[in-house]
């Protein structure tokens, strides 16, 4: 079973920075595609994709996002990490990572377990 620990989340202001982490393992496979997913207040228990990456270092993003975020992964480390740049307050949300994304008709789907998330909150 894959266990994610989430961190780095926090309070900033619009126009700051974070950078989130998650930490990957147990029956890791690190040719999957990782990926972060976000839920806003109010949204249950929806979770939007964020951005995604393959092995190989191609990154995905939800339109929102880019430019100001960027994705990156180390295979060593079984690391995943979120550089979020130029924060607005709609980027408020709980941020998860996933390590079993699953690819069909152009998007990405989360798979396998969940992390506890890290909490964002962008003041305006």
């Amino acid at each position: 079973q894959v266990r994610l620990v989430e961190s780095g989340g926090g309070l900033v202001q619009a126009g700051g920075s974070l950078r989130l982490s998650c930490s990957i393992s147990g029956n890791i496979f690190t040719h999957n595609t990782w990926g972060w997913f976000r839920q806003t207040p109010g949204s249950g228990n929806k979770r939007d994709f964020v951005a995604a990456i393959t092995t190989a270092g191609t990154a995905t993003y939800v339109d929102s996002v880019k430019g100001r975020f960027a994705i990156s992964r180390d295979n060593d480390k079984s690391a995943l990490y979120l550089e979020m740049n130029s924060l607005k307050p709609e980027d408020t949300a709980d941020y998860y990572c996933n390590a079993e994304l699953q690819y069909y008709q152009g998007n990405y789907y989360p798979a396998g377990t969940w992390g506890r998330g890290t909490q964002v909150t962008v003041s305006s």
